[in-house]
């Protein structure tokens, strides 16, 4: 007999099953990000990560674990997928910290409040970035741990590779280097696969490497990542057209203000949502060639990227 597939997911749903998984990264963030750390490095640590984002990375890998778990449990593999859900947070998070300061994109607003170089200083925000993204691999790698070595090793590569050159840090670069200038989509797609959607696809990879299942089901996974990945970024792109700062947590219309290249300066509002939806389409077709029966979650959030206002 065929394994039953759970029905689609309503959004009440989704916000009920995302409530359970975020208190548990919650927990788990406040209680692993110390505050000890010497002259005041912990209080911006803990500043840049608790208490604000939508923490999507964190629920990608809990909703890909939930796919490879085939309805089982496994504690070792349970607490793989909370780790790795902490950690690519604290990527992301060091991330914006970087992004953020006045070498870079130089904003003072992030999730709603005084970007961490504007609370602490320059100084002490690189610090905390280099901190958080070294914590991660610590979140990782547990002393005494039921968490089997290979995975351990299997979710730092994933995690490596998603956040370095030949990911979010060489889009990034990129991005920077094309501040003024007329990219073509393809040019302005491979940037925004590796700075936004690299660390998504790998919040997906590293969910499903913490159970086991077939290569059909991990293409299927990467395809809905990669889809994904790029769907958050054109939705950040309209937002950052449409929305105002109050309603999005930060600085508004920053994109157009820096002359930088968007799928809306490209492609026109309209055709840019457009977009939206058939990558959307794209993503949860993807989810169906896996053969995997418990993927509601996934399509859940796929479907509130590409429909949320903030």
């Amino acid at each position: 007999m065929s394994p039953v597939k759970p029905p689609p997911m309503t959004p009440a749903d989704l916000d009920q099953w995302s409530s359970h998984g975020l208190a548990h990264v919650e927990d788990a963030l406040s209680k692993w990000i110390s505050p000890q750390a010497p002259a005041g490095l912990g209080e911006a640590m803990r500043y840049a990560v608790l208490d604000g984002g939508k923490r999507l990375r964190p629920l990608l890998v809990l909703a890909a674990r939930e796919a490879v778990a085939h309805g089982t449990q496994d504690a070792a593999l349970d607490e793989a997928a909370l780790r790795a859900a902490c950690a690519v947070e604290l990527i992301h998070a060091y991330s914006l910290v970087h992004d953020d300061m006045p070498c870079m994109d130089n904003d003072v607003l992030r999730r709603g409040k005084p970007t961490v170089h504007v609370q602490f200083g320059e100084a002490q925000a690189l610090l905390a970035g280099d901190a958080l993204q070294a914590l991660a691999f610590e979140f990782l790698t547990p002393e005494a741990s039921a968490i089997p070595e290979g995975v351990q090793a299997r979710l730092c590569r994933l995690l490596a590779g998603a956040a370095g050159h030949a990911g979010m840090a060489g889009g990034q670069a990129i991005d920077l280097a094309s501040v003024g200038m007329a990219l073509s989509e393809e040019q302005l797609r491979q940037m925004h696969r590796l700075k936004t959607g690299a660390l998504l696809e790998g919040s997906v990879m590293m969910g499903a490497a913490c159970g086991v299942t077939t290569p059909q089901a991990l293409i299927g996974l990467k395809r809905y990542g990669e889809a994904l990945g790029l769907a958050f970024q054109v939705v950040d792109d309209i937002l950052d057209v449409v929305a105002d700062s109050a309603t999005l947590g930060k600085t508004a219309g920053k994109d157009a203000a820096n002359d930088k290249p968007t799928y809306v300066s490209l492609l026109g509002l309209e055709q840019a949502k457009s977009y939206a939806l058939s990558l959307l389409h794209e993503a949860l077709e993807a989810l169906r060639s896996t053969g995997l029966t418990h993927t509601h979650t996934l399509a859940a959030l796929a479907e509130r990227v590409v429909n949320r206002n903030t």
